[in-house]
Protein backbone atom coordinates (compact mmCIF):
# COMPACT_ATOMS: atom_id res chain seq x y z
CA UNK A 1 0.00 0.00 0.00
CA UNK A 2 1.38 3.40 -1.03
CA UNK A 3 0.43 6.56 0.88
CA UNK A 4 1.18 10.27 0.56
CA UNK A 5 1.54 10.66 4.34
CA UNK A 6 2.63 8.49 7.24
CA UNK A 7 -0.11 5.95 8.08
CA UNK A 8 -1.96 6.59 11.33
CA UNK A 9 -2.09 3.98 14.09
CA UNK A 10 -5.77 3.36 13.35
CA UNK A 11 -5.02 2.78 9.66
CA UNK A 12 -2.29 0.31 10.53
CA UNK A 13 -4.50 -1.57 13.00
CA UNK A 14 -7.28 -1.85 10.43
CA UNK A 15 -4.95 -3.16 7.72
CA UNK A 16 -3.25 -5.62 10.08
CA UNK A 17 -6.63 -6.94 11.25
CA UNK A 18 -7.49 -7.65 7.62
CA UNK A 19 -4.13 -9.29 6.85
CA UNK A 20 -3.86 -11.62 9.85
CA UNK A 21 -6.08 -14.30 8.31
CA UNK A 22 -4.47 -14.07 4.87
CA UNK A 23 -2.15 -16.69 3.40
CA UNK A 24 1.45 -15.87 2.50
CA UNK A 25 1.85 -14.24 -0.91
CA UNK A 26 4.55 -16.67 -2.12
CA UNK A 27 4.84 -20.44 -2.41
CA UNK A 28 8.26 -21.26 -0.96
CA UNK A 29 7.19 -20.67 2.65
CA UNK A 30 9.98 -21.55 5.08
CA UNK A 31 12.66 -21.80 2.39
CA UNK A 32 15.11 -19.62 4.37
CA UNK A 33 15.64 -22.75 6.52
CA UNK A 34 17.33 -24.54 3.64
CA UNK A 35 17.42 -24.42 -0.16
CA UNK A 36 16.32 -21.06 -1.53
CA UNK A 37 13.90 -20.96 -4.49
CA UNK A 38 14.96 -19.90 -7.97
CA UNK A 39 13.58 -16.77 -9.59
CA UNK A 40 14.16 -14.53 -6.57
CA UNK A 41 16.80 -11.97 -5.68
CA UNK A 42 18.84 -13.17 -2.70
CA UNK A 43 20.43 -10.83 -0.16
CA UNK A 44 22.60 -11.88 2.77
CA UNK A 45 24.60 -9.94 5.32
CA UNK A 46 26.45 -10.84 8.51
CA UNK A 47 28.21 -8.81 11.19
CA UNK A 48 30.37 -9.64 14.20
CA UNK A 49 28.70 -8.47 17.43
CA UNK A 50 31.37 -9.49 19.93
CA UNK A 51 32.18 -12.50 22.05
CA UNK A 52 30.64 -14.69 24.70
CA UNK A 53 27.28 -15.76 26.09
CA UNK A 54 26.50 -12.36 27.63
CA UNK A 55 26.73 -10.68 24.21
CA UNK A 56 24.59 -13.44 22.72
CA UNK A 57 21.97 -12.93 25.42
CA UNK A 58 21.83 -9.19 24.77
CA UNK A 59 21.61 -9.79 21.02
CA UNK A 60 18.66 -12.15 21.52
CA UNK A 61 16.98 -9.48 23.66
CA UNK A 62 17.46 -6.90 20.88
CA UNK A 63 16.02 -9.29 18.31
CA UNK A 64 12.98 -10.03 20.50
CA UNK A 65 12.33 -6.27 20.64
CA UNK A 66 12.66 -5.91 16.86
CA UNK A 67 15.54 -3.45 17.33
CA UNK A 68 17.02 -4.46 13.96
CA UNK A 69 14.26 -2.28 12.45
CA UNK A 70 15.47 0.85 14.26
CA UNK A 71 16.86 2.36 11.08
CA UNK A 72 16.18 5.73 9.37
CA UNK A 73 12.93 5.99 7.44
CA UNK A 74 11.40 2.80 8.85
CA UNK A 75 8.69 2.34 11.48
CA UNK A 76 7.73 -1.13 12.69
CA UNK A 77 4.14 -1.68 13.82
CA UNK A 78 4.41 -2.90 16.51
CA UNK A 79 7.74 -3.45 18.34
CA UNK A 80 5.98 -5.25 21.23
CA UNK A 81 4.75 -8.04 18.93
CA UNK A 82 5.82 -11.38 20.44
CA UNK A 83 8.24 -13.53 18.48
CA UNK A 84 6.02 -16.49 17.64
CA UNK A 85 4.77 -18.13 14.43
CA UNK A 86 1.71 -16.45 12.98
CA UNK A 87 2.36 -13.05 14.58
CA UNK A 88 1.67 -10.29 12.04
CA UNK A 89 3.42 -6.92 11.79
CA UNK A 90 3.53 -4.02 9.35
CA UNK A 91 6.55 -2.04 8.21
CA UNK A 92 5.96 1.60 7.25
CA UNK A 93 8.71 2.94 5.00
CA UNK A 94 9.32 6.56 4.02
CA UNK A 95 11.04 6.90 0.66
CA UNK A 96 11.14 9.42 -2.19
CA UNK A 97 8.51 11.65 -0.60
CA UNK A 98 5.84 9.01 0.06
CA UNK A 99 5.13 6.09 2.40
CA UNK A 100 4.52 2.42 1.82
CA UNK A 101 2.99 -0.03 4.29
CA UNK A 102 4.07 -3.65 4.00
CA UNK A 103 2.59 -6.52 6.02
CA UNK A 104 4.31 -9.75 6.93
CA UNK A 105 3.87 -12.71 9.25
CA UNK A 106 6.34 -14.75 11.28
CA UNK A 107 6.85 -18.08 9.50
CA UNK A 108 8.97 -19.92 12.06
CA UNK A 109 11.19 -19.35 15.08
CA UNK A 110 14.71 -20.73 15.60
CA UNK A 111 15.91 -21.58 19.11
CA UNK A 112 18.75 -24.07 18.86
CA UNK A 113 21.38 -25.22 21.33
CA UNK A 114 24.55 -27.13 20.56
CA UNK A 115 28.08 -26.28 19.37
CA UNK A 116 26.44 -23.15 17.88
CA UNK A 117 23.68 -21.48 19.87
CA UNK A 118 21.16 -19.82 17.54
CA UNK A 119 18.06 -17.71 17.95
CA UNK A 120 16.00 -15.99 15.31
CA UNK A 121 12.94 -16.04 13.12
CA UNK A 122 11.73 -15.56 9.56
CA UNK A 123 9.03 -13.24 8.25
CA UNK A 124 7.05 -13.93 5.09
CA UNK A 125 5.18 -11.42 2.97
CA UNK A 126 1.38 -11.13 2.96
CA UNK A 127 -0.83 -9.87 0.10
CA UNK A 128 -0.57 -6.27 1.38
CA UNK A 129 3.16 -6.09 0.67
CA UNK A 130 4.98 -4.55 -2.27
CA UNK A 131 7.14 -7.65 -2.69
CA UNK A 132 6.91 -11.43 -2.39
CA UNK A 133 9.37 -13.44 -0.34
CA UNK A 134 10.88 -14.17 3.04
CA UNK A 135 13.48 -12.67 5.35
CA UNK A 136 15.30 -14.40 8.21
CA UNK A 137 16.95 -12.65 11.16
CA UNK A 138 19.31 -14.69 13.37
CA UNK A 139 21.92 -14.23 16.05
CA UNK A 140 24.35 -17.03 16.82
CA UNK A 141 27.11 -17.80 19.29
CA UNK A 142 29.81 -20.17 18.05
CA UNK A 143 31.06 -21.81 21.21
CA UNK A 144 34.30 -22.99 19.59
CA UNK A 145 35.39 -19.47 18.60
CA UNK A 146 33.27 -17.65 21.23
CA UNK A 147 32.14 -15.23 18.49
CA UNK A 148 28.60 -13.84 18.20
CA UNK A 149 27.11 -12.87 14.84
CA UNK A 150 23.95 -11.24 13.53
CA UNK A 151 22.79 -12.33 10.09
CA UNK A 152 20.04 -11.41 7.61
CA UNK A 153 19.06 -13.68 4.73
CA UNK A 154 16.24 -12.93 2.30
CA UNK A 155 14.78 -13.88 -1.04
CA UNK A 156 12.31 -11.61 -2.80
CA UNK A 157 10.81 -10.50 -6.07
CA UNK A 158 8.36 -7.80 -7.13
CA UNK A 159 4.81 -8.50 -6.05
CA UNK A 160 2.51 -5.76 -7.27
CA UNK A 161 2.55 -4.59 -10.87
CA UNK A 162 3.63 -1.08 -9.90
CA UNK A 163 6.63 -2.49 -8.05
CA UNK A 164 7.73 -4.57 -11.06
CA UNK A 165 8.35 -1.36 -12.98
CA UNK A 166 10.52 0.04 -10.20
CA UNK A 167 11.96 -3.20 -8.78
CA UNK A 168 15.61 -2.07 -9.14
CA UNK A 169 14.77 0.78 -6.76
CA UNK A 170 12.98 -1.62 -4.38
CA UNK A 171 16.04 -3.88 -4.39
CA UNK A 172 18.28 -0.90 -3.67
CA UNK A 173 16.06 -0.04 -0.68
CA UNK A 174 16.36 -3.63 0.55
CA UNK A 175 20.14 -3.49 0.34
CA UNK A 176 20.13 -0.20 2.23
CA UNK A 177 17.94 -1.70 4.96
CA UNK A 178 20.28 -4.69 5.25
CA UNK A 179 23.33 -2.45 5.73
CA UNK A 180 21.57 -0.18 8.23
CA UNK A 181 20.12 -3.11 10.17
CA UNK A 182 23.52 -4.78 10.56
CA UNK A 183 25.06 -1.52 11.77
CA UNK A 184 22.13 -0.80 14.11
CA UNK A 185 22.49 -4.15 15.87
CA UNK A 186 26.26 -3.80 16.20
CA UNK A 187 25.98 -0.26 17.58
CA UNK A 188 23.36 -1.29 20.14
CA UNK A 189 25.55 -4.10 21.39
CA UNK A 190 28.59 -1.80 21.59
CA UNK A 191 26.54 0.81 23.48
CA UNK A 192 25.43 -1.87 25.93
CA UNK A 193 29.02 -2.97 26.48
CA UNK A 194 30.15 0.63 27.08
CA UNK A 195 27.36 1.21 29.60
CA UNK A 196 28.25 -1.99 31.43
CA UNK A 197 31.93 -1.03 31.52
CA UNK A 198 31.26 2.43 33.02
CA UNK A 199 28.66 1.27 35.55
CA UNK A 200 29.91 1.66 39.18
CA UNK A 201 30.72 -1.63 40.85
Amino acid sequence: MFLLSEPTDSQVRSILANQRAKEFSYQAVGATRGELPSGYAVLQGRIDLGQGPAIFGRAVHQLRQWKMFDVPGIRLCWPDAPIQPGETVAVAIHHFGFWSLNCCKIVYVIDEDGPTRRFGFACGTLPEHAEEGEERFTVEWDRSSNLVFYEILSFSRAGKAAVKLAYPVALWLQRRFLRHSLVAMAERLRAGQSAAATRPS
